[in-house]
């Protein structure tokens, strides 16, 4: 009598089990198939050498696999006598390639690691990279996709924007896939790199007007008004194997290749982002990588849905309609049967998987002014004191060591929080600011959003709100009932830790030796309390004697523990690289900035960011989405808490 109920309970830790995988991770094959990116990257790098153009098929492989049905894999499938896939569509018909390409990689990744990385990790991986060899902005792809078993043909007709689209076409496709008109206009600066055929722009070159005439003349000549459709022309004629911005530049002068190109600068809502890109190259690849990492998280395959496929273009159908998951489907129905329990929770189980993934337009119907509530008040705070971003800034990366707003509660006679452990404790501030956006954003939507996410979005407006980069937010988070008192002492990186034991201390929680020195860059804002600084400035021999001089009139060697000094003397309520700079110049003002540049491994990452300030938004905003997804609750984990002070 006791097996049915036994039998539920295994599929309720298997429901779990399946919560908890659905999640992506940058370090989903730490373990499983540790070198997978760099064989992957390995592989780019030689196609590329070995013809620039692929660069831009191997991205615009994910982006077609992306934009049908998610990012899946669907593209690579092949027709067979019983299945029709995706590669006859008309966006894809004899202008999709690169299939060689991921082949070969999918080849060397199985023969490393058999059966675990899937063709659509692969594919998302690829892109990043190519774009890096190009010259691009780099982004952390997060990992974890499986692949499809179907494919869309239909889909890939109708949901891929034609480059005959109107600047309303092109909104409405990418609205249709969550994203803004700002993010359609950062993708679209893709096409500064890759060719199309004449077949796609003939109508624009003999007959629209706006057009720089001299250009559809040049262009004629290859592409004649019958015949050669399979011609090709560079999307960029400038610098056409350079991922850069002048694609932007083209458009202003009326050289946009497409129709669907130049309508983004032809006197309408986009006109004004495509002089920005023009002009700011930095923004268009921070904006650009953000939206990448957006574009990865299309509804991917995660948990149990889908398979690894052995190849990329066969598609081997798991016999699952042996067991049927839609209990809808009987028409007697009791839950006292096993097999009806069983398809139930089944079906439970991928309503949850589906619902842990965080999403960045997780509350576009239940709170859809929550963002800009949020951005805001924060601009309110920041403008009333510039510190104020950086202290919201560190309450996000002191919460993240675990992303649950457990850094938020308040002691009890019953229970102890985080906020006394020796990192916060006299110097954690801001939680007046979070408070007063919870109060605003529950009287507009009680209940639907979590002070983990206000706080994720809040460290983000600070950084923009200050003139630094910005990202992507992924939101869905689910606020902690716990705290604890000694991970906050034990995980978070101390002011006089040592090269090593930052690398560690960023290590445990997922992130390499480069993001940490990213990471560290958020120093360009805000100041310490001199009983962090003290004995660097007595003691170490590391740093500018002018300097420690300066900061001993504010700082004794004895009493004044809560005086403070700017950790970026230069710019202090800037967003900038002068942290980077000063470091050269051995100016950093905690022990653990300065052991950053100090003979070591690290050296060479800030004179790199000392010397190219883009490089280092785009890193940053990278570590800042890595850094939200740091152990999330989700689905029906922790709760969403009235207060953020204290649990419901």
């Amino acid at each position: 009598m006791m097996l049915p109920n036994i039998v539920v309970r295994f599929f309720l830790l298997f429901c779990l089990i399946g919560m908890v995988s659905a999640q992506l991770s940058s370090t989903f094959y730490a373990t499983t198939c540790p070198n997978a990116l760099s064989t992957i990257k390995a592989e780019v790098v030689s196609a590329v050498n070995n013809e620039r153009r692929m660069g831009a098929s191997l991205l615009r492989l994910h982006f077609h696999d992306c934009f049908v049905q998610g990012c899946d894999a669907s593209v690579l499938l092949d027709d067979t006598s019983s299945f029709t896939g995706e590669k006859t569509a008309g966006p894809n018909a004899n202008s999709i390639r690169g299939f060689d390409v991921i082949d070969t990689i999918k080849s060397k990744v199985e023969s490393l690691c058999p059966g675990v990385v899937s063709c659509a990790d692969i594919l998302a991986v690829a892109a990043r990279d190519s774009v890096v060899a190009l010259g691009g902005a780099s982004w952390t792809v997060q990992l974890g996709r499986r692949d499809s078993t179907t494919a869309s043909l239909s889909s890939a007709n109708s949901d891929l924007p034609a480059p005959t689209s109107s600047l309303s076409g092109l909104i409405s496709s990418f609205s249709n896939k969550g994203f803004t008109t700002k993010e359609l206009v950062a993708l679209s600066g893709s096409h500064t790199i890759g060719q199309a055929r004449c077949t796609s722009f003939r109508a624009r070159i003999y007959n629209d007007t706006n057009i720089d005439s001299s250009f559809a003349k040049s262009l004629q000549a290859n592409c004649p008004s019958a015949g050669g459709d399979n011609n090709l022309a560079p999307l960029d004629t400038t610098s056409p194997t350079t991922f850069d911005n002048a694609y932007f530049k083209n458009l202003k002068s009326q050289k946009g290749l497409l129709h669907s190109d130049q309508e983004l600068f032809n006197g309408g809502s986009t006109d004004s982002q495509v002089n920005s890109y023009s002009s700011d190259p930095a923004t268009f690849r921070t904006d650009f990588a953000n939206a990448m990492i957006k574009m990865g998280n299309l509804s991917p395959l995660t948990g149990s849905s889908g398979q690894i496929r052995t190849n990329l273009y066969f598609e081997f159908l798991l016999k699952l309609h042996r067991i049927p998951f839609t209990i809808m489907a009987t028409t007697s129905f009791s839950m006292t049967k096993p097999i009806f329990k069983i398809r139930f929770f089944l079906f439970l189980c991928f309503i949850g998987i589906v619902s842990s993934q965080l999403s960045s337009d997780f509350y576009s119907t239940t709170c859809p002014n929550v963002l800009s509530t949020i951005k805001t008040a924060v601009d309110s705070a920041v403008s009333n004191e510039a510190r104020m971003g950086a202290s919201l800034l560190r309450l996000h990366f002191h919460d993240c060591f675990g992303c649950d707003a457990s850094v938020l509660l308040n002691d009890t006679s019953s229970f102890t929080g985080e906020q006394t452990a020796l990192p916060n404790v006299n110097s954690l501030r801001g939680f007046n600011v979070i408070d007063t956006i919870k109060s605003q954003v529950e009287s507009l939507c009680p209940g639907v959003v979590s002070c983990a996410d206000i706080l994720a979005v809040a460290a983000r407006d600070s950084v923009v709100a200050l003139g630094g980069p910005s990202w992507t937010v992924q939101l869905g988070r689910r606020d902690s009932t716990t705290a604890s008192l000694s991970s906050a002492n034990s995980d978070l990186p101390a002011p006089f830790f040592n090269l090593s034991q930052l690398v560690n201390a960023f290590s445990n929680k997922g992130f390499t030796t480069e993001e940490m020195v990213a990471l560290s860059g958020s120093h360009t804002i805000g100041q310490a309390s001199c009983s962090t600084f003290r004995t660097r400035i007595y003691n170490d021999t590391n740093i500018d004697s002018s300097f420690a001089t300066s900061l001993q009139a504010n700082c004794p060697s004895v009493g004044g523990d809560s005086n403070l000094s700017p950790l970026d003397t230069t710019s202090p309520n800037t967003f900038d690289n002068a942290y980077f700079k000063n470091l050269q110049s051995q100016k950093g003002l905690l022990h653990s900035d300065q052991e950053l540049f100090n003979g070591g491994s690290t050296d060479s990452q800030v004179n790199g960011y000392s010397s190219d300030p883009s490089s280092f938004q785009t890193d940053f905003a990278n570590a800042m989405v890595k850094m939200g997804n740091l152990s999330p609750l989700t689905g029906s984990s922790g709760q969403i808490r009235t207060n953020c002070w204290k649990t419901n």
